[in-house]
């Protein structure tokens, strides 16, 4: 096959975009802001799911708390009903006793009954603070997530643009370029990734192989306008290259 040498450096030309393109999409995927926004919103899930379990385990503890004031309730009723019949000494000495031991027995009860009622609110307390730190994380990496979505988006665009210009000029450079090497160029591309390399001191830039001293001293025979393709990876070897 043969091709003008100024379409062959062409091809050349358009390999180095390739690659340059190939890089930036490389480096758009990988852009750090990706793995940030990732791991800030994987800890925003944690932490609002931790805020709905502490919210719903608030929930149940109120219910355990007026269980437990309805429980007080009803033996300070008792107890006040009590201390009531003892004051008014119209009962018999028999069920005075009694009645004074009940009473007893009813404030020791009571007494208990309030230290579980203040051990529930003390319970309510600490899961309400901490509530209030999960709901003031979470707003940091609210906060956080849109400034890096910030980067990541200025990021992307100044990438775009540079892929939008390589492509552009890659067409105005494919469109001056001989149509059947532009199309063995795209062929070998696409199977191996390199369609064209240049030729430097014996070595295949596209494999970074030394070419063996028969090959090379055929192609010096060859006339500058024929199309030279690698022994070990097929990309189209252009000669004469800077």
């Amino acid at each position: 096959m043969k091709a003008a040498p100024g379409d062959q450096l062409q091809v050349l030309d358009i390999q180095r975009m390739d690659f340059a393109v190939a890089t930036l999409r490389n480096k758009l995927a990988a852009l750090p802001e990706i793995a940030e926004l990732i791991s800030t919103t994987q800890r925003m899930a944690v932490v609002r799911d931790l805020a709905i379990a502490a919210e719903t385990q608030i929930s149940d503890i109120k219910r355990e708390l007026l269980r437990s004031e309805a429980d007080v309730d009803q033996v300070t009723t008792r107890l006040d009903r009590d201390e009531r019949r003892l004051a008014d000494g119209s009962t018999s000495a028999k069920e005075l006793e009694k009645l004074q031991h009940e009473v007893q027995t009813l404030s020791a009860r009571r007494s208990e009954l309030e230290e579980v009622e203040l051990e529930i609110m003390l319970r309510i307390d600490s899961i309400k603070d901490r509530l209030q730190e999960l709901r003031a994380e979470e707003a940091v990496l609210v906060s956080s997530a849109e400034e890096i979505q910030d980067r990541k988006v200025t990021a992307t665009q100044a990438i775009d643009l540079e892929i939008a210009s390589l492509i552009e000029e890659r067409k105005e450079i494919a469109a001056t370029v001989d149509g059947a090497l532009l199309e063995l160029y795209e062929k070998i591309r696409s199977n191996s990734g390199t369609g064209a390399a240049a030729m430097r001191e014996g070595r295949c830039d596209g494999c970074h192989l030394a070419i063996n001293s028969v090959e090379i001293s055929r192609i010096k025979t060859l006339a500058s306008d024929e199309v030279v393709r690698c022994e070990e990876c097929r990309c189209i070897l252009v000669r004469g290259a800077k």
